[in-house]
């Protein structure tokens, strides 16, 4: 297939290099011309401008925020006016439940097909190709996309013909584990002064109650105390529990912990944490405890 992909950041990267390992043509465009390079040595081509990566099949945005995609999608030489009907639009970026409802109507009045598909995992993943994959869009649409899917995950969950149900799950899912971010560092808190060894306190969590890669990739970083560099960056994580309340206010849903978690991630930056990865919420609670 012919493919334009624009943002090559962590993960964007491994995604178009996984696309152009399957054998689709691949056009990319980053703000950073200099990030599209090490895809060009791989055989995609880099495009000048967004218009550019839009006279093919498909286009893929996978950008930081919702002001990134409404620029890159409603600009005047954006998506929205470069990509022919019938065309589709796949958003994998976690943006707000509102601004993915936006896009879809709006690629639709355009004649456009629009799919949402954010992932789960972290730029090592997305470098394997092994990332999972929340779909939901039009049936026929999402089988079109399937095998660019296929490409950057290892499985593909399909929702909901309606994209924004997409968003919501992501938004859910990455609320969950900020909360476990939280109660891992609340927990090694505790442990850690108590004078046990976290590794040993991690490997027994993991071998026992909560053996799942959630509990041993943030358990490991939070333990490590190792921050930098960020697979994901704190900024983006406070984004997310923002997005989340957001959609929870809209559809009339109490999230109490969320409200914590917002907290913690505007206490973060306040402590010189803006560049850290997300999971360095988890060390605040040492913090408070006077443990680090």
């Amino acid at each position: 297939m012919h493919i334009g992909f624009i943002g090559l950041g962590h993960m964007g990267a491994g995604m178009a290099a996984n696309l152009v390992k399957a054998g689709h043509d691949v056009t990319v465009y980053n703000r950073t011309r200099a990030k599209a390079e090490a895809l060009v040595a791989q055989g995609a081509k880099a495009a000048a401008s967004v218009s550019d990566t839009c006279r093919g099949d498909v286009v893929i945005t996978m950008l930081a925020n919702d002001y990134a995609v409404e620029n890159v999608v409603l600009g005047d030489e954006g998506i929205i006016a470069s990509l022919r009907a019938g065309a589709i639009h796949i958003s994998s970026s976690t943006i707000s439940v509102a601004v993915s409802e936006a896009l879809a109507s709006a690629h639709a009045k355009a004649g456009q097909r629009f799919v949402a598909a954010p992932v789960f995992g972290r730029p090592d993943l997305a470098t394997a190709g092994q990332l999972f994959v929340v779909a939901a869009g039009e049936h026929d649409a999402v089988e079109a996309a399937a095998p660019l899917l296929d490409a950057i995950g290892q499985k593909t969950f399909i929702v909901s013909e309606t994209p924004k149900a997409a968003n919501l799950v992501k938004l859910s899912g990455n609320f969950l584990i900020a909360a476990v971010i939280e109660s891992l560092g609340e927990a090694m808190a505790l442990v850690g002064k108590g004078g046990i060894d976290k590794r040993q306190y991690l490997d027994i969590l993991t071998s026992t109650l909560f053996g799942a890669p959630v509990y041993e990739t943030y358990g490991r970083l939070i333990a490590d105390g190792i921050f930098e560099p960020a697979g994901f960056a704190a900024a983006l994580g406070q984004k997310d529990i923002r997005l989340t309340l957001a959609a929870a206010e809209d559809l009339r849903v109490p999230l109490p912990l969320a409200n914590i978690l917002r907290d913690r991630f505007l206490t973060l930056p306040a402590h010189g944490g803006d560049k850290l990865d997300w999971s360095a919420i988890g060390q605040l609670a040492a913090k408070d405890a006077s443990e680090t």
